[in-house]
């Protein structure tokens, strides 16, 4: 998909200290700065727009009266629609996210022209970008968002109210096992258990308008909301080498299903290697297969 040429209201973008991004980047959460406070495609009218136009698969809605740990078959459902959920989000105790949002393009091009700025800083993980996504969370005062994982790069900006967020370390295998990897990388939900020994890992932080925090590849985390409705955008993407890191997870899931005992990702660079061209190479066979070819 080309990007498309459409005028942003606001030309302002990321505020991101240059030396911490060199430090951090990939490894541990900080904070960040933006200016997209202000800008339209946050209002409330234009957000449900968004939610008209976006796929109904692409917007997801909960309720926002859970704890800390929720596994995903007990989530409570609120019973309202998406546009309820955004008209109501002041009293229906819910958060929304819009997935995906740059299928529109004026959304495409606010995250391309963020992107931009980190791509441009040369950090060696954030080059080669090969997937940029954005998503707009729209939360409830005091809504919970479970302990979780996700598998993109991330920036989430805060746009409107506050936000409470907890990171933990993506490299501890005490409270992020190696199986968890590999499940979350063969399709498992993004939900994790919590333990309360876990908190005194994590890195915390309150976002104001105008804040944003670096949350790393698989980075768990935590997300309550402060005392007025939230807005929040999140920008993500992939690079060559967190694809490769996945698809690695995920041949070490197949194998520890067929009985295998695989070396971790990460132990073994010529094995990891060996597992991801072997791992495209199945996905190429099993294209040519389904053509016909």
């Amino acid at each position: 998909m080309e990007r498309p040429q459409v005028a942003a209201p606001n030309a302002a973008g990321l505020s991101v200290d240059e030396n911490e991004f060199q430090r951090s980047f990939g490894r541990r959460p900080f904070l960040v700065r933006h200016e997209l406070s202000d800008d339209p495609l946050f209002e409330i009218e234009r957000l449900l727009q968004l939610a008209r136009d976006l796929p109904e698969d692409r917007v997801e809605y909960n309720s926002g009266e859970v704890g800390v740990h929720t596994e995903p078959d007990r989530t409570p459902h609120t019973g309202l629609t998406a546009e309820e959920t955004i008209r109501q989000i002041g009293e229906c105790k819910s958060w929304l996210v819009l997935k995906n949002v740059e299928h529109d393009p004026a959304y495409r091009e606010l995250l391309y022209r963020c992107l931009d700025q980190v791509e441009a800083m040369g950090h060696p993980d954030a080059r080669r970008i090969v997937q940029r996504e954005g998503f707009i969370f729209v939360s409830s005062p005091g809504a919970t968002t479970p302990y979780h994982i996700d598998p993109e790069w991330n920036f989430l900006l805060q746009i409107r109210g506050s936000k409470h967020i907890n990171v933990f370390p993506s490299d501890d295998r005490e409270i992020l096992t190696d199986a968890s990897l590999e499940r979350f990388y063969s399709g498992a939900h993004r939900n994790l258990p919590f333990r309360d020994e876990f908190q005194s890992k994590a890195q915390a932080f309150e976002l104001q308008p105008g804040d944003g925090v670096h949350v790393p590849v698989t980075a768990p985390h935590w997300v309550r909301n402060g005392p007025a409705v939230s807005v929040s955008f999140s920008i993500t993407f992939q690079t060559l080498a967190s694809a490769r890191r996945g698809m690695t997870y995920r041949v070490n899931g197949l194998m520890r299903q067929s009985g295998l005992h695989p070396v971790a990702v990460g132990r073994s660079g010529w094995r990891d290697e060996l597992k991801y061209q072997s791992y495209r190479a199945f996905r190429r066979l099993g294209s040519l297969r389904r053509s016909g070819s």
